[in-house]
């Protein structure tokens, strides 16, 4: 695994230690993805409005290690919300972060949550 990829680690919700407050959900594209910056990451940010669901995960793509995942296409396999990267179709859950293709390693993911209309993104640090 690449030093880039390492720095990212999925995190779950009762693992979330600081709340970040990204930006107002108007912000944001409907099935859309926008890049957030925390600390020295990237972090590709989905308003999945057709499912009414907001989603985190990495921006770098796997494969090419370019942060590009923001800018993908989002879709389901099999009732599964993902995102395809642009650069390459490979696609990933937003649930778990596992490769749907199955021939890479998983991206990380993180929480999302939404107060009085601002999107937070939840770390673990």
């Amino acid at each position: 695994m690449s030093e880039l990829l390492s720095k990212y680690k999925t995190v779950k919700e009762e693992e979330v230690s600081v709340w970040f407050k990204v930006a107002p959900v108007s912000a944001f594209p409907n099935d859309g993805g926008s890049c957030v910056k925390y600390k020295d990451l990237q972090i590709a940010v989905f308003n999945f409005s057709r499912l009414n669901k907001w989603y985190a995960c990495q921006n770098l793509s796997p494969e090419k290690l370019e942060n590009v995942l923001s800018r993908g296409m989002l879709g389901d396999h099999k009732g599964i919300p993902k995102i395809a990267c642009p650069l390459h179709k490979r696609t990933f859950s937003l649930e778990s972060g596992e490769n749907l293709n199955g021939d890479l390693d998983a991206i990380a993911i993180y929480p999302v949550k939404i107060e009085s209309d601002f999107v937070y993104v939840g770390f673990s640090e």
